[in-house]
């Protein structure tokens, strides 16, 4: 699975926007726990939230459901937010090791200022200049619940990539009877580059000094509510 160069990520960034009405966003990323028999002498290391043994799919995707980044190997008693915060993604993005284009403004932004690609993730991951999630319930306001709305929309990309790949290889929907974690992990990645496959034969096109990150996300959903960036029907749908 190959880095995406500079140009691919802007012309995910443009499929994002076309798509799922998000500008400057590159990827929507999140976790998923593949189940598993419990490895011999593991204890509860795998045991997760949901009372099953698994080892946690850390994956990106692309605005069609092509997984641009896989890591996997993760313990299922581990939270996506910690899980991320130790892994390798999180250390190649933060240090520039993935060819992400520098800022550019937003489509239709006004003032012109250059905003960062970023990539879109919930609730469980942590919020910084290129990983945008929604704000708090508590929170909220209709500037707010707009913003969240949005995000939803290129969020759900991940998540019909985990769905189009476990109805592919049923093998993910586990539990895979595999006793040794490095096979385990062969498989998973196997299944996720032949989803990517799979996805490109049958055809992929969907139809239809920087800022403090708090700053940052406060920026994109005031851009939503402009005239020239908002969808008619977001009102309808985020505001009580």
């Amino acid at each position: 699975m190959p880095i995406p160069s500079t140009e691919q990520w802007k012309a995910i960034a443009k499929r994002f926007e076309t798509l799922w009405n998000l500008p400057n966003c590159i990827g929507t990323i999140d976790g998923k726990h593949v189940r598993i028999e419990k490895f011999p002498n593991s204890g509860s290391s795998n045991f997760n939230y949901k009372s099953y043994h698994s080892i946690v799919l850390m994956a990106c995707c692309d605005a069609d459901g092509l997984f641009t980044m896989i890591e996997t190997g993760f313990p299922g008693r581990n939270s996506d937010g910690g899980i991320f915060s130790a892994s390798a993604m999180k250390y190649w993005i933060q240090n520039a090791g993935l060819n992400i284009p520098p800022p550019s403004p937003l489509t239709y932004d006004e003032n012109g200022s250059p905003f960062p690609y970023y990539f879109v993730a919930d609730e469980a991951f942590p919020l910084s200049k290129y990983l945008m999630r929604p704000y708090p319930q508590r929170i909220l306001d209709n500037v707010k619940r707009i913003c969240n709305y949005r995000f939803s929309r290129g969020r759900k990309t991940i998540e019909c990539s985990f769905g189009m790949a476990c109805e592919k290889f049923a093998v993910l929907n586990g539990p895979i009877r595999i006793r040794d974690s490095d096979n385990v992990n062969l498989v998973i990645k196997a299944a996720s580059i032949l989803h990517n496959y799979v996805r490109k034969k049958e055809g992929l096109q969907y139809t239809s000094t920087y800022p403090t990150s708090s700053a940052l996300r406060y920026y994109l959903a005031n851009y939503f509510l402009t005239p020239q960036a908002s969808l008619p029907w977001q009102w309808k749908y985020a505001i009580n």
